[in-house]
């Protein structure tokens, strides 16, 4: 089956369809690897291990560092939401919740050798900006007051529109983000109440001048959600032509998770009735002809961006990356510092979680130990597995001979670690989803759609059937 040649780009923008037979073969429960091994798989995970895991990242590498900070509030919870979220709380529990926060990232900070520079902020939830504008400004400020910072550090905040006017927009600025999430989600006003999302409180054209009129060169992406209740690949189209209309520097469809035994309130979108998995892939299909119309790349599974943007020019020469935050660049990228409820630390040797809980969190940390719960110390061919992964869900190819180069491992003992084998492959080939040469493997056009699916053959720990994970359309 091994066929010899180099592969050709996988960068163009040639649209694809892809057969119901194909659909239904391939809709499996499979991870989605926003880590290796997947979250569902960390064990218990002590405040005195985590010490010990700061201490060792600062010999490890990229020496760059990311920060997130994890806000669960919201005003309102939407139907679809699969993140930990939590309806806004009294004024005494947000002040002493990010009072810990703080208080928290001082006790990293002693931890983590002096030198070392943030390259990338990130602000998540929940909604970061359902609490005051004054909160994430004394974060931010704590932030610089603590760690040097590395030329143009990327700060990130998730937004949602409903909640956003001038002052708050200014303030945001002020506070020194220069990259702004937009949670559209669609721009079907029946669409988002049936999801229980508020629309944009402002007109999103409107939203996105603002910001550009007090910082010009702020970035903006403008994120979306297939697969809801009452959308069409009709409807989503309109979506997403209003969408390239407003220019924004990256456009994000996201397809919808749906694992109600996790996320109860899920249950409310069964019954509003989901689209049919065919549907579902004619709107991703139909986004991604449109896109690329528009003048749009698609980077990774879900981004699309201008030509010029710092993630297609990652994309084209084979170093984009990706973290708990979503797709970067090297560049960008560090081990992942992660504060408050939740968050999920990405260091080179561990990943550590912290409790769900916000009132033993706020408690733990008060008392000056680490509010951490679950977590794993990754073994050395886990460490191969996670960078296999990363290259097939980032760049669409694995390269024996490049992972050599960067793992620093042979290339056949990289094939023996993630149990690699021709013969596993033929279906995935036969199907048009994949090409296997000497050189390794690469995703085609269709099978960018299955990319989890390609993704776990390289799993060596994955067992078929695991209904806690999402499907793959």
């Amino acid at each position: 089956m091994t066929h010899q040649a180099n592969f050709p780009q996988v960068n163009g923008h040639v649209p694809f369809e892809v057969s119901r037979t194909l659909l239904e073969k391939y809709n499996q429960a499979v991870p989605r690897y926003t880590s290796y091994p997947p979250a569902n798989l960390f064990g218990p995970f002590h405040s005195s291990s985590y010490r010990q895991a700061l201490e060792a990242s600062n010999g490890q590498k990229p020496d760059n560092i990311s920060i997130y900070i994890h806000i669960p509030f919201c005003h309102k919870i939407c139907f679809y939401c699969g993140c930990n979220s939590t309806r806004m709380g009294q004024t005494e529990q947000v002040n002493a919740y990010v009072d810990a926060i703080c208080r928290e990232l001082e006790m990293v900070r002693q931890h983590l050798a002096p030198h070392r520079k943030v390259s990338q902020i990130h602000y998540g939830g929940g909604t970061p900006n359902a609490i005051a504008h004054t909160h994430l400004n004394r974060i931010n400020r704590l932030i610089f007051d603590l760690f040097p910072m590395a030329e143009q550090p990327e700060i990130a905040i998730e937004c949602h529109p409903g909640y956003l006017n001038e002052e708050y927009i200014k303030a945001l600025v002020d506070a020194r983000f220069n990259r702004v999430s937009l949670g559209i989600q669609d721009f079907n006003l029946q669409v988002l109440k049936t999801v229980n999302r508020d629309p944009s409180r402002l007109p999103v054209d409107e939203v996105m001048r603002l910001f550009r009129k007090y910082n010009a060169d702020v970035k903006i992406n403008l994120d979306f959600i297939y697969g809801l209740p009452g959308q069409s690949p009709e409807s989503f189209a309109q979506t997403v032509s209003q969408a390239i209309a407003h220019a924004p520097d990256r456009i994000v469809t996201f397809s919808y998770a749906h694992v109600p035994w996790i996320k109860k309130y899920q249950e409310a979108l069964d019954r509003a009735g989901l689209p049919a998995p065919d549907i579902k892939l004619k709107m991703f299909e139909t986004g991604f002809r449109l896109m690329a119309e528009g003048g749009y790349r698609e980077v990774g599974m879900d981004h699309f961006a201008r030509p010029d943007d710092e993630m297609v020019k990652a994309l084209d020469s084979g170093t984009l990356h990706r973290n708990f935050q979503g797709y970067c660049t090297r560049q960008t990228t560090g081990q992942v510092y992660a504060f408050g409820v939740s968050g999920i630390s990405q260091l080179h040797r561990h990943y550590v979680q912290n409790t769900k809980d916000i009132t033993l969190y706020i408690d733990t940390i008060s008392r000056g130990e680490f509010a951490v719960e679950k977590g794993v110390a990754l073994s050395d061919s886990e460490v191969v597995v996670r960078e296999v992964i990363n290259s097939l869900m980032c760049n669409r190819f694995v390269l024996w001979d490049e992972l050599e180069t960067v793992l620093g491992v042979d290339a056949a003992e990289i094939r023996r670690i993630v149990h690699f084998r021709d013969e596993d492959f033929v279906g995935l080939v036969d199907d048009g989803l994949v090409e296997v040469s000497d050189q390794g493997v690469r995703v085609t056009s269709v099978g960018r759609f299955f990319i989890r699916n390609v993704a776990v053959m390289f799993d060596p720990a994955f067992k078929g059937g695991n209904l806690t994970y999402s499907k793959s359309v």
